[in-house]
């Protein structure tokens, strides 16, 4: 038996086209942002914050997969680009020698540090500013409420499919 669609009503259509709009022209307003202060990707930039925040500047190669959801290719390629910038190490884990581990070098962190400040006040003008705190509040809990949808989607389905950063 084959059941219709559930089409969108015209404000859920008004909200995902207004999501579709905003999440394209804010990721390129991003990337241009970084690339022009800091010859960087928006991507690369978030990988880098990533370590940053990570306890001794490191995480292991899934781990840092899992949190920026890409896939572990993918992420081989961005690390192994960010190292030849000399942005980023590479190193097996003392303890499991099958375990890569990423780390951010001191070049990574000074070019973090460089880029920090244009970056965030380019979020605020995008994003916050056009924002009240009320609005702010429930933006955040709308993303925590998809978030936790999709994981919970992705933990009862087919994890190879779901799950980018587990797929080689």
């Amino acid at each position: 038996m084959t059941t219709s669609p559930r089409w969108l009503n015209s404000e859920e259509q008004r909200a995902w086209l207004a999501y579709i709009d905003f999440s394209t022209l804010l990721a390129d307003h991003l990337n241009r942002q970084l690339r022009r202060d800091a010859g960087v990707t928006h991507s690369d930039y978030s990988l880098l914050a990533h370590l940053s925040a990570a306890p001794d500047r490191t995480l292991t190669m899934s781990e840092l997969a899992e949190r920026l959801k890409i896939t572990r290719s993918r992420l081989t390629h961005a690390v192994t680009r960010l190292q030849q910038a000399g942005y980023v190490g590479r190193r097996d884990d003392p303890g499991n020698r099958r375990i890569q581990l990423a780390v951010l070098t001191a070049r990574g962190q000074t070019l973090l540090d460089r880029a920090a400040p244009g970056h965030v006040e380019a979020v605020r003008r995008a994003v916050f500013d056009a924002l009240t705190p009320e609005q702010v509040r429930q933006f955040a809990e709308i993303g925590e409420r998809i978030n936790g949808a999709l994981q919970r989607m992705d933990a009862g389905g087919d994890v190879q499919e779901a799950l980018p950063w587990r797929r080689r």
